[in-house]
């Protein structure tokens, strides 16, 4: 039994790189404002990279159960330089599993994840795919160059994510990474072979391992609406992540264990001292009050933190779908071209036949 996977036959040579083509996945929600905009700048990057690599492409629009047009807009995109498919999901299943769903439904041979609402710049893509077909990298991602503009809080606690992340981890996380990055054929391969229905995609596009580079960027402000990620979902996708990626929680866990049991021990000994040394009796209760509620409360949350590690095994033992596709449609631009082609034919042969007619009348009516 082979418990690897060898997908080194999936070279990433100039040559068969441009030959598979590209897949770009765009998972939405409610983002109906800004997609058709979107989608006429990914389309004139398809038109770009054809002529530059000779690159086909396809994009990949998963709607993550919106609530808005999104849907719609997206089925009456124009398959315009590039083949487009739309994937509609039954509910919202979260970021995850609609980035998931792109993958699957991705048919060309290296794939990149952009999200929908035009802060991952398009024009960007074109020295990622510089890097993959030129360099030879396998993972090409994107990180924000900086987070000047964000508040002092949050620039800590995501170098506190980071930090607790990659705590002891023997595959780093890059700090500030995000979904926006590009994968190799070979990448992709490996990828999808990862059986885990918990997924968290930036700690899974890292330790699938590879020649990998960084690419910093400024994101784009949003030209329409407002981000759906909350403090809320942001402290939940964190945990999500923590969870599913790594065991630090556990660890530091057993660590603030260890340290508190040689607090209390320490403590213990210092009212031992005290006794044998003054004679004096140390009041208790208060001290009792505060180790007991230390304990408490340090204990509900290893609890918890467990209960978290449970929850993940009870969901990958009951091997439920990650989600379930709705609707799938999908426009091809050679098809495309083929259907405007005949319709201009068919337009010229009318007005020929039509010009045809006109000259033949007179001639009809002179010999009459």
């Amino acid at each position: 039994m082979t418990l690897g996977s060898d997908v080194s036959a999936l070279t990433t040579t100039a040559a068969n790189s441009a030959a598979k083509g590209l897949s770009i996945v765009v998972p939405v929600y409610n983002e109906a404002a800004g997609l058709a905009a979107l989608h006429q700048r990914i389309c004139e990057l398809a038109k770009t990279l054809r002529q530059s690599y000779r690159l086909a492409c396809e994009v990949v629009y998963v709607d993550d159960g919106s609530a808005d047009a999104t849907l719609s807009i997206a089925r009456g995109l124009p398959a315009d330089a590039i083949d487009v498919q739309v994937v509609s999901l039954s509910r919202n299943f979260g970021k995850e599993a609609a980035l998931m769903a792109g993958l699957d439904h991705a048919r060309l041979g290296a794939v990149m994840f952009m999200d929908g609402d035009g802060q991952h710049p398009p024009a960007l893509v074109e020295q990622l795919v510089r890097h993959w077909i030129d360099d030879g990298y396998d993972v090409v991602y994107t990180a924000k160059a900086h987070r000047d503009n964000e508040p002092f809080l949050r620039r800590l606690a995501v170098h506190g994510f980071y930090a607790l992340i990659n705590w002891g981890a023997r595959q780093k996380i890059p700090e500030d990474a995000g979904d926006f990055r590009l994968l190799s054929p070979r990448a992709v391969a490996a990828l999808r072979q990862l059986p885990e229905r918990n997924r968290f995609f930036k700690g899974l596009a890292s330790w699938i391992g590879f020649r990998q580079i960084r690419v910093d960027y400024e994101p784009a402000p949003r030209a329409h609406g407002v981000t759906t990620f909350n403090a809320a979902r942001l402290l939940g996708l964190s945990i999500e992540g923590l969870t599913s990626f790594s065991v630090a929680p556990l660890r530091f866990a057993s660590l603030l264990g260890v340290v508190l049991a040689g607090g209390a021990f320490l403590f213990g000994l210092s009212i031992l001292w005290e006794v044998w040394t003054t004679g004096k009796q140390v009041p208790g209760y208060p001290s009792l009050v505060v180790g007991l509620m230390t304990i408490g409360g340090v204990q509900l949350i290893m609890i918890g933190i467990v209960g978290e590690y449970i929850g993940k095994i009870l969901s990958e033992l009951k091997a439920r779908p990650i989600y379930f596709v709705a609707e799938h449609s999908e426009k091809h631009f050679e098809a495309s071209r083929a259907k405007d082609v005949s319709s201009q034919d068919a337009s010229s042969n009318a007005a020929s036949s039509d010009d045809a007619s006109s000259q033949d009348a007179p001639s009809r009516t002179a010999a009459e």
